[in-house]
């Protein structure tokens, strides 16, 4: 993977991170092998067949994930995202009445999701951010 040069809007000239290469020093590989994720993934039907035969790669490449994980800009916009959500359940459940049962539903799904979209986001962008060093 070749490294690019991008000029920032400060003007001064930055290098992309090689993304393989980070992934190769902080051992993720190994550590995902330890941790016993590539045989959940293979029980839970996602094998490298199936991500071949899916197209996920091409997906993943065609929606620009691949691209957005070597981009500066990827790693706060994660961390803001996050906190939006993270901020967002608290103040929905404080705003929405409780005055029916499906109005304290809502409150719970909506916290739901803002905790575990949160997290994930937060993750996201430590991820990233860890491979951008």
């Amino acid at each position: 993977m070749a490294s690019k040069t991008v000029t920032s809007k400060k003007g001064t000239v930055a290098s992309k991170p090689k993304l393989l290469t980070r992934v190769e020093q902080l051992r993720l590989l190994s550590k995902a092998e330890r941790a016993g994720l590539l045989s959940a993934a293979e029980k839970s039907g996602l094998s490298l067949s199936a991500i071949e035969r899916l197209g996920l790669l091409s997906k993943a490449e065609g929606l620009g994930v691949l691209s957005a994980a070597t981009d500066p800009g990827t790693a706060t916009g994660l961390l803001n995202l996050s906190l939006l959500l993270l901020a967002s359940g608290p103040v929905f459940v404080f705003l929405v009445p409780e005055d029916y049962p499906w109005e304290i539903g809502l409150q719970v799904a909506v916290a739901l999701v803002s905790i575990v979209g949160g997290s994930a986001a937060f993750a996201a962008s430590n991820l990233v951010s860890t491979l951008q060093k």
